[in-house]
């Protein structure tokens, strides 16, 4: 009952660090979803560029996340470039889910039915319209469960910013328990905390599911 009165006490330490998870996976996620849809045009596109896009991609899926970060963290600073430490993670996580997301629409992108664009096409659309307004969408719909998966995924590897000093939720706990070494309750408030969002991000999921459904996405 102590352990509890004691983080309890610590209480805005556990929540400045939400706060902070929250944010951080709040801006990756909008930042890699934006990089993941420009990657993909950018592949459709073709040439040189699609070939250069296509490596990145497939770079960041055999690098470990935590790799990146520490690269982007400790290693540039021997190039000339310092980044605070949320700014180096927030860059990790946007580079490395971002590559994600696109692989997901991208492989969505291979058997989507052609109907719909060439539609767009016969009607005079131009190409950019066409990936904004007809192929995104669909793609969207019919990648909502692998991408609600991702920004699970991103989620918990914001924990990984512990380890260049970001004082987000898993650090703070770490900190409070350290100070009080009471492990069991510190962490066991932060499983939940990660617990509770990660049903939000579930519910948004089904919701983007009920909204699909509407259109006529039920059967994708």
């Amino acid at each position: 009952m102590i352990e509890w009165t004691i983080l309890w006490e610590a209480r805005d330490t556990i929540l400045s660090g939400l706060w902070l998870t929250i944010w951080l996976f709040a801006v990756s996620a909008v930042g890699a979803f934006v990089l993941g849809c420009v990657v993909l045009y950018g592949i459709e596109r073709g040439g040189a560029l699609a070939w250069l896009l296509r490596a990145f991609v497939n770079a960041m899926r055999a690098l470990p996340f935590l790799v990146l970060a520490y690269l982007l963290y400790y290693g540039l600073p021997q190039v000339g470039v310092r980044l605070n430490a949320v700014t180096a993670g927030l860059i990790a996580m946007i580079i490395y889910h971002g590559a994600y997301l696109a692989e997901i629409l991208r492989g969505s992108r291979l058997v989507l039915p052609p109907g719909t664009i060439e539609a767009a096409q016969g009607h005079g659309f131009m190409p950019r319209a066409i990936f904004i307004y007809i192929v995104l969408p669909q793609l969207l719909l019919r990648t909502r469960p692998l991408i609600g998966n991702q920004l699970i995924y991103a989620l918990k590897d914001t924990s990984f910013l512990a380890i260049i000093t970001v004082q987000e939720l898993t650090a703070a706990a770490n900190a409070v328990q350290a100070s009080y070494f009471i492990p069991m309750p510190a962490f066991v408030v932060v499983i939940l905390l990660y617990w509770a969002i990660t049903v939000c991000l579930e519910l948004a999921v089904k919701r983007a599911g009920i909204f699909g459904a509407k259109r006529g996405f039920e059967n994708v």
